[in-house]
């Protein structure tokens, strides 16, 4: 598979980013009856505290200045009441179902939203920021939360649960607390492959190890802090996403199979993050804890270039054409699919809700290790 010179590449993009700040456009499917099985594991997790992008924001990006949300129609198509809540999908994100099955809570809520309890605070909320990433210049092209301040988003939620609870209940709840950690596609899909800054300075190889000990400063930066059940999502198939076929392929819309480079890109990165994880979890296993890798590549890989599970539509986004529509492009006047749960993708990056699904059952002997007593 050949594709585009990174020039035309490069304009490709950039005109798509463009038209989704600067052309805002101006079907009704029942909600899916979702029901995920409590695990029956002997364990104690007292809550789901999430870190990343878009993979796992429930909408925090609603109360920040940046064109990138998802807090309008048709996203939320198949969450309770349609309600359009932020999160980049037509219904549950895979954070979602986690604390479905935990337990601790039916949907992970933004740490933004103002109206939280004590009660969402002590079982679990999310301090992802759609767009961002573990490289400081990702989030900055989007005016998103950069990692670093959803880590200083955890201190200050650690302060709130200590006011209301005291220093005990709430060193418990956050030693006991399951923490997921899922960015990283942005960084090399938006910001190395599309803008010239970071390739002028860094190889690939040498992008990947600036990536790669950004992303393990921040799992540090966790430890430091009293986590100690973390999962650490890798990179997904990028050249598996619509928008990446769409863009990169020479024949976009005759030769939608996914684009092996990129895939080898988020592999090769994947087995990094895994041996730099079990370095850290060695580092660390006097204070008890468990640094675990989340494979998000295989199930993904799997449905779409093995076409295991049935899906109809494994290369096209349910919204729009499929191929280019993410953010404001995928809007109210957008022609929507009649059944999304027989698509892989709702837009041109994010998955569905079904698909989320499938990904959280694969995940399930991973939890059910971390949780363990």
């Amino acid at each position: 598979m050949t594709f585009s010179p990174a020039l035309t590449f490069s304009l490709k993009i950039t005109l798509v980013f463009l038209v989704q700040i600067l052309l805002i456009l101006v079907s009704n499917a029942k909600p899916q009856d979702l029901t995920v099985k409590t695990s029956t594991q002997d364990h104690k997790v007292s809550a789901i505290l999430v870190f990343g992008d878009s993979t796992s924001d429930p909408g925090n990006n609603n109360y920040i200045l940046t064109p990138f949300k998802g807090n309008f129609p048709p996203y939320g198509r198949d969450f309770a009441n349609q309600k359009a809540t932020g999160r980049f999908t037509n219904g549950l994100l895979t954070s979602d179902l986690i604390g479905r099955y935990l337990g601790v809570k039916d949907n992970v809520p933004p740490y933004l939203d103002p109206s939280l309890t004590i009660h969402d605070l002590m079982t679990g909320v999310s301090f992802a920021s759609a767009a961002s990433g573990f490289d400081p210049l990702t989030p900055t092209i989007s005016n998103v939360i950069p990692m670093h301040v959803q880590l200083e988003y955890f201190r200050e939620y650690k302060v709130r649960l200590t006011a209301k609870l005291g220093v005990l209940r709430a060193k418990e709840i956050v030693n006991n607390a399951l923490y997921i950690v899922s960015a990283g596609t942005n960084d090399f899909v938006v910001n190395y492959f599309t803008l010239p800054v970071r390739r002028h300075e860094y190889t690939l190889p040498g992008y990947m190890d600036f990536l790669l000990n950004k992303h393990l400063e921040f799992v540090q930066g966790l430890l430091d802090e009293g986590a100690r059940k973390i999962g650490v999502a890798g990179l997904p198939p990028m050249g598996c996403l619509p928008i990446v076929i769409t863009l990169f392929s020479e024949d976009a819309v005759l030769d939608r199979g996914c684009i092996d480079y990129f895939s080898s890109v988020g592999r090769t990165y994947n087995s990094m993050l895994q041996s730099g994880l079990n370095i850290m979890q060695f580092n660390n296993a006097h204070q008890g804890g468990r640094i675990t890798y989340f494979d998000t590549y295989s199930p993904l890989y799997d449905v779409v270039a093995g076409h295991k599970y049935g899906f109809k539509e494994v290369q096209l986004g349910c919204c729009g054409t499929g191929l280019l529509e993410t953010t404001f492009l995928c809007n109210p006047k957008s022609n929507i699919c009649p059944d999304a749960s027989k698509y892989v993708f709702w837009d041109s990056i994010h998955p569905t809700q079904e698909m989320y699904k499938i990904v959280f059952e694969s995940l399930q002997p991973t939890i059910d290790y971390m949780i363990k007593d």
